[in-house]
């Protein structure tokens, strides 16, 4: 069943940054959100890191739409999109560095929605592309080649959220929404090339 969801499903940040820098880190340990200690090279870390990672490059997606097409309407659409998927990132990451026992109602996560909104993207955008006849590779438009970027590390997050699974009690609708979100990102590769009027890269074996 689809989750209802509302403005005010999950609760505010309640968090004051002060410094930057605080050392606690040094000896090769974190803090969950929980309080729990792990070592940085714990698999949950590797998980949400990898989210983190995955958050910057959309960043400098949405980036590339500001400064290359600032003055088209479809691409800031995408844009728009693109800045919502980055706080659900966020929430999913959230969610990946709390251990189930310290997940409380409001924390902020991917919901079943989620999942859904981005079936509906991918479906709408693949109406745009004309029918794929090869594999392609990156290349092109700078957008094409950071949202194959952003694919290719939306894999790496997936592998990393299915292998944490393999140990510990992860929310299945984090795998299901990298699972998705990758490709979304592959549907956008495509479209950001023909919407800027430039010809796919395609695999040729004989090159």
């Amino acid at each position: 069943m689809t989750e209802e969801k509302n403005d005010d499903e999950f609760r505010d940040p309640e968090l004051a940054i002060n410094r930057v820098y605080t050392g606690r880190g040094d000896t090769g340990k974190t803090n969950l959100v929980g309080g729990q200690k792990v070592e940085k090279s714990d698999l949950r870390i590797e998980a949400y890191g990898t989210v983190d990672e995955l958050n910057a490059i959309v960043g400098a997606a949405r980036q590339t739409i500001a400064e290359r097409h600032s003055d088209d309407e479809q691409f800031q659409r995408l844009s728009e999109q693109l800045l919502h998927l980055q706080h659900q990132l966020f929430n999913l990451g959230s969610i990946l560095a709390t251990l189930p026992q310290d997940v409380g109602e409001q924390m902020p996560r991917v919901t079943d929605d989620d999942v859904e909104e981005l079936e509906a993207l991918i479906d709408e955008y693949n109406e745009d592309c004309p029918e794929l006849r090869s594999f392609v590779l990156p290349g092109g438009t700078r957008l094409n080649v950071e949202m194959h970027l952003a694919r290719t590390i939306c894999r790496r997050a997936e592998r990393k959220v299915v292998a944490l699974t393999q140990t510990e009690e992860v929310d299945s609708r984090a795998v299901a929404f990298l699972n998705r979100l990758s490709d979304a990102f592959f549907v956008w590769s495509r479209w950001a090339t023909f919407a800027a009027d430039v010809d796919e890269v395609l695999w040729d074996p004989n090159a």
